[in-house]
């Protein structure tokens, strides 16, 4: 039995719970207490996976296939059915898991539904995964970590989550198994902040937390505060920020491969960190504040990103740029008319406060074209309730300028997990940007999606770049598949299959 050498990291209060994944050669025994076997659909018979025939042959040869037939068992993925059997020692559960096609997918959605049913139980051992690949074994793994997770701030936050047990598991699967959790892990991060209530998620907060994710893998850190934020001309993230009580930031993490030369791609990515909006003085209804606290999911997404990119062993130089803000009401709140400066000299006219993710971000955008000079530039936020409208709630959406750059981050998206779908860069709705009196404006009001991207491409220079507006995608209404209600975090996982990859750069801007 081989233990993985990556825990989960503890979080006392804080929503991540600590639990392992184990390793085991052998078969699910009696002994275990609580086992998790595969259900298959083999050309419309119902089968058990791997595990199933020496579980049931200790047992006396009970027919576990026809127990969960009269339960009511399928194959469908997710779907648990639970028997209870009498053994030497008192009762056994086994679960019996939907599988589907055995696929990513279908793994994924069984992982979450395992961690579910068997809540409250110490330990698990589980050969619903022996049914995979490893890239079945990635997403059950993510499954399981995503499928557990819980946030409270009560002083009692609930019964630990399972450890687990992978059985009739080769040895060889340890370092595919450590990669899993690093990701999941990543994901869950993520989540964690996203979840955490703003008044505690101050931007000072956040700054905290992002270079705590930073420090274990060694990251090179840079945070400008107000006064450099103003020496160095950050106007838009100076605007948005100025009403709140708590002042804004821009943090700046450096990942270097081990291997790094001068020929070493470079990527850069830029996550929006809207700790609370309000909408400003464009103020929101009150039910659409009520998800606000995760309006700085996208920079939660770079940072667990950029946190996991040393134990991937990445190949390409990272760096992360995460402008943290509130955009608060007071005296000093921007107001529509107003005209700002961003980095670099490009002024904005503001006929909308509550399009502020697209000007906390420009500042960072235009400092990576100008002073950074990446290979590729990607900018994640949960952006628009225009996307919300174009893909519902399954989906994020993206911009690109590189046909190589969408696709790749298109794949990546399907094999983690986290789909998107292509939206146009329509240059005939350039001219809803016009403004007469700065270079643009910054709510049209017509195609809110599209001319948020188009504005945030005049930033972009000539690079390459990537837009992921992940509004679509950052609340869960419900128990699903891997998501539980609430903040998602959706982008990491997509974000690390692709700069964990071997040539994350191959083919863009070519």
């Amino acid at each position: 039995m081989t233990k993985a050498p990556t825990p989960a990291r503890a979080v006392g209060a804080f929503g991540i719970v600590p639990f392992v994944f184990v390793l085991s050669s052998e078969a699910p025994t009696a002994a275990a207490g609580v086992v998790a076997l595969a259900l298959l659909d083999d050309e419309g018979s119902l089968v058990l996976g791997p595990g199933s025939a020496a579980l049931a042959a200790e047992l006396g040869d009970v027919d576990l296939l026809e127990l969960f037939a009269e339960a009511g068992a399928t194959a469908t993925a997710g779907d648990v059915v639970r028997l209870v059997l009498p053994v030497s020692r008192g009762a056994l559960t086994i679960f019996g898991v939907g599988v589907g096609d055995a696929g990513a997918d279908g793994l994924r959605a069984a992982g979450a539904g395992v961690v579910r049913a068997a809540a409250g139980q110490d330990v698990v051992t589980s050969a619903v995964q022996a049914v995979a690949d490893d890239a079945g074994l990635t997403a059950f793994v993510a499954g399981v970590v995503l499928g557990s997770f819980r946030y409270s701030l009560k002083a009692d936050p609930g019964t630990p989550a399972p450890r687990f047990v992978l059985a009739c598991a080769a040895p060889e699967l340890a370092p595919v198994l450590e990669r899993a959790e690093v990701i999941a892990r990543a994901s869950s991060e993520a989540r964690r902040l996203a979840t955490t209530p703003s008044n505690i998620k101050s931007p000072g907060w956040l700054k905290d937390q992002v270079l705590e994710l930073a420090a274990p893998s060694r990251l090179k850190t840079k945070v400008w505060d107000v006064a450099a934020l103003t020496k160095e001309g950050f106007g838009g993230i100076l605007a948005v920020g100025r009403a709140s009580a708590t002042p804004p930031y821009l943090v700046q993490l450096d990942y270097t491969p081990a291997k790094v030369t001068r020929r070493t791609p470079h990527v850069v990515l830029v996550g929006k960190g809207i700790t609370f909006d309000t909408g400003g003085l464009s103020i929101k209804p009150g039910e659409a504040m009520t998800t606000m606290k995760r309006d700085m999911t996208g920079a939660a997404v770079v940072a667990a990103t950029m946190s996991a990119l040393a134990a991937l062993d990445c190949p390409v130089r990272v760096t992360g740029l995460m402008p943290l803000a509130e955009n608060a009401i007071g005296g000093a709140a921007l107001r529509p008319g107003d005209v700002i400066t961003h980095w670099g000299g490009r002024t904005t006219e503001v006929t909308n406060t509550d399009a502020e993710g697209r000007l906390v971000l420009a500042d960072p955008m235009q400092y990576a074209v100008d002073k950074l000079k990446p290979d590729l530039l990607v900018d994640v936020a949960t952006l628009t309730g225009g996307i919300k409208v174009a893909l519902g709630l399954g989906l994020g959406g993206i911009f690109s300028n590189d046909e190589a750059a969408a696709a790749t981050l298109i794949a990546a998206g399907a094999e983690a997990g986290e789909p998107l779908w292509r939206m146009p860069l329509a240059e005939e709705y350039e001219s809803f940007l016009a403004s007469k009196v700065a270079d643009s404006d910054n709510a049209p009001g017509r195609a809110p999606a599209i001319t948020a991207a188009l504005f945030l491409q005049h930033f972009a220079g000539d690079l390459p770049w990537v837009h992921l507006d992940i509004a679509s995608a950052g609340d869960s209404a419900k128990d699903e598949l891997e998501w539980s209600q609430g903040p998602t975090g959706f982008g990491a996982r997509l974000l690390l299959h692709w700069l964990g990859s071997p040539e994350p750069l191959a083919g863009i801007g070519a």
